[in-house]
């Protein structure tokens, strides 16, 4: 039987709205130091119990509420935050929704603490499901606000039900404060678990106090790999720490993205990211950053999550690309250097005092007002010195010679890598530089040499092609032959001539130079079996990850093998392509092609000194 339309009582709006808005323990605390944001607050402390079901208490030195307005706030859609639909388009406050407050007293034990500096005393309301009275009560508490929250979802136990342990509760409300630690660096934050200090973190406001948040929060290792950017362009300015891809994780858990200092979920921002990494890095892992996007709050809605965690660009495009191509060309840009590769960590025989570390890779690029400036500006100054290198190293077929014993600093330095002294079991490399001991992964070098020089090579016209003596002849199923020929001009940039000779064959008429010596009737075969491949497609990311997979292919299959034997003078001529190839630091797959094995490791290694 349908039930007459009829208005429904406040209580339950206001846990519908629950719903939406306390999803967990975390989102309470999220919902209230945004207010303490909003609040003008410097310091807040987070207090919680029982993994955040049995208490919260955030307390912060912010503005305060008055008397009259306490009350007021625990209604829904109360804010001080906006009072247009203009104030709503360039909104930069965060609890302008005026949902959160009552959102959680109507499925908690709450009240409400709060002193404006200019008021003798504090004054308090309270409620458990909804308040006790609008009157406020007076209260002791010094200048600022606390809300604490008691059993939450006390009085929907569904919904409680679905909560996890206290231990998996707390890892988000710890995973959530180190996000918004990093969105404040001005604001000071403290933690307790149980009464157990968790975190103490002081307000910050210069870069070697922000760079040390970010060590705290996502950790020394990460700030080891990053490099640090500061790009402007069209009204857009992105700075913030990328990790290099060879840190690269088997989880998202340490992607921070925040827009206007708001920390955001974008799937466009993050699709813009991973794009940037796509050929330094494995498909099934993950870039690490923590990075600002700044913009005029008119070019953004903020407004378009209950739990503001999503937002939406005006011109999309234009943010995706710039994000693509400032962290693309940042990792180009880069070159080995000992001086910042991390050290091999050996485990020494005896405990011995660590070595210092290195503290990463630095980057920041000049302000830029044209889109065309993105390519056009130049190298920032810390690279000179690779360029000098590309200009002054010896080519593929003018090695260098070993590097004396006297070699002075200056020739060192152009030359990185050092020079190769012996081959480690047909696999690596050993070299000496001015630092130390250097293990080169050949294969691995190789391989990302190779497939960027394809990759120029197809920006430049198309790769070289080689005809064959004879023909090659190949069997493949008939949809396969049908994708070849579909795709005959497009394989003829990567210097691929292949014609149909029958329903399910085909002649292989022409490769590529760096292909002639190798089984390439294997790699076509390899090539149609990615069905990726094989199905036509117009998306520009598509086609240049099919690109990218073709001649990563090649790269690989052309790439130095294993027990190959390799002369003096082959090895330093790969160091030397090295030095001079982007992205030089990793494979197409992201591992790590060389390691710096540094004087001091080497010492402790044979307790030298001791």
């Amino acid at each position: 039987m349908r039930m007459p339309i009829q208005i429904l009582p406040d209580v339950l709006v206001n846990q519908i709205a629950a719903g939406e808005v306390v999803e967990r323990p975390a989102a309470v605390v999220k919902e209230l130091v945004e207010n303490a944001f909003d609040a003008g607050a410097r310091r807040i402390e987070i207090e919680i119990e029982q993994g955040g079901l049995g208490l919260i208490r955030i307390t912060d030195d912010g503005g305060g509420i008055g008397p009259q307005e306490l009350a007021l706030a625990m209604t829904r859609h109360a804010t001080s935050k906006i009072a247009s639909l203009e104030d709503l388009e360039q909104v930069a406050s965060f609890g302008f929704r005026g949902e959160a407050l009552p959102s959680i007293l109507s499925v908690s034990r709450m009240s409400l603490v709060s002193r404006p500096a200019a008021e003798a005393h504090a004054w308090q309301v309270e409620g458990a499901g909804a308040l006790d009275s609008p009157r406020a009560q007076p209260a002791s508490h010094p200048p600022g606000t606390s809300v604490v929250v008691r059993d939450l979802f006390f009085n929907t136990p569904a919904r409680r039900k679905f909560m996890k342990s206290e231990a998996t509760e707390f890892r988000h409300i710890q995973q959530l404060v180190g996000r918004l630690a990093l969105s404040r660096f001005a604001h000071g934050f403290r933690l307790l678990h149980n009464r157990r200090k968790l975190l103490d973190l002081p307000p910050v406001d210069d870069e070697q106090g922000r760079e040390a948040r970010v060590g705290e929060v996502c950790g020394e290792d990460f700030l080891r790999h990053a490099v640090f950017l500061d790009e402007h362009r069209a009204g857009l300015r992105l700075w913030g720490w990328v990790a290099l891809p060879a840190f690269a994780r088997t989880q998202a858990d340490l992607q921070f993205l925040y827009v206007n200092g708001r920390a955001v979920r974008d799937k466009l921002m993050t699709h813009a990211l991973r794009r940037a990494f796509a050929d330094a890095m494995h498909s099934t892992h993950y870039p690490a950053y923590v990075l600002y996007l700044e913009l005029d709050p008119a070019r953004v809605d903020v407004n378009v999550h209950p739990q503001k965690a999503e937002v939406r660009f005006r011109d999309s495009s234009t943010v995706h690309d710039f994000l693509f191509g400032t962290v693309h060309r940042v990792l180009r840009e880069l070159r080995p250097d000992p001086a910042l590769n991390r050290p091999a960590q050996f485990a020494p025989p005896a405990p011995a005092v660590p070595a210092p570390q290195q503290s990463g890779f630095r980057y920041a690029s000049p302000p830029a007002s044209h889109p065309e400036a993105l390519r056009e500006a130049p190298a920032p100054a810390w690279t000179t010195l690779a360029a000098a290198v590309a200009e002054r190293a010896p080519r593929a077929a003018e090695p260098a010679a070993p590097l004396a014993a006297d070699a002075s600093a200056a020739e060192a330095d152009e030359q990185p890598l050092g020079h190769a002294l012996a081959q480690l079991q047909g696999v690596y490399i050993l070299a000496q530089n001015r630092h130390g001991l250097v293990v080169v992964d050949a294969h691995a070098a190789h391989e990302r040499v190779l497939y960027e020089r394809l990759k120029r090579q197809l920006a430049e016209g198309g790769v070289p092609s080689q005809a064959l003596l004879v023909p090659e002849r190949l069997q493949l199923p008939e949809d396969a032959v049908d994708a070849l020929e579909a795709r005959r001009e497009e394989l003829s940039r990567y210097g691929l001539q292949i014609d149909r000779a029958g329903p399910s064959s085909v002649l292989l008429r022409a490769v590529p130079p760096l292909l002639s010596r190798e089984d390439v009737a294997a790699f076509v075969r390899g090539l149609v079996s990615d069905e990726d491949l094989r199905e036509t497609s117009h998306h520009l990311g598509e086609v240049l990850d099919a690109q990218h997979r073709v001649m990563a292919d090649m790269a690989c299959k052309a790439a130095i093998k294993a027990n190959r034997r390799l002369t003096i003078p082959e090895m330093d001529a790969l160091l030397r392509d090295m030095e001079r190839t982007e992205l030089a630091d990793q494979c197409n797959h992201g591992r790590p092609t060389w390691i710096q094995v540094d004087m001091a490791g080497l010492d402790r290694l044979f307790l030298r000194g001791r």
